[in-house]
């Protein structure tokens, strides 16, 4: 009874054995992708291309070193605010540690940007 709803095993077994065998023909097929030039272009030489390329990297550490600043005073912040609503911090307060927050980012972004300047 259950023939019908299954085709035979030597139909299943060529069935399998063309997909394998096609396998690898669709996967060439697809091609792998390429590398994206470093953003100061590839250079004249391998040196200056793996120089190119580490400077794309230090300047990302330096994008997630302003951004994890900036979740840091954004949290300090949120907590100060918190902290008004329990009578433990005054809006001075509050005004206080968003200005000191604000001018560490400005200070933090400016001394990175100074830092990539030298590579």
């Amino acid at each position: 009874m259950n023939d019908h709803f299954h085709p035979p095993y030597p139909v299943r077994r060529a069935a399998l054995a063309l997909s394998l065998a096609a396998l690898p023909s669709l996967s060439f097929g697809l091609g792998l992708p390429t590398l994206e030039n470093p953003s100061r272009g590839t250079g004249s030489g391998i040196m200056e291309t793996i120089r190119n390329y580490g400077y794309d990297i230090v300047l990302l550490v330096a994008l997630l070193v302003v951004a994890s600043m900036f979740v840091g005073v954004c949290y300090h912040a949120y907590t100060s605010y918190a902290e008004i609503h329990t009578g433990r911090r005054t809006w001075g307060q509050f005004g206080l540690t968003v200005a000191v927050g604000a001018v560490l980012l400005v200070i933090g972004i400016w001394l990175l940007t100074e830092a990539t300047g030298i590579l």
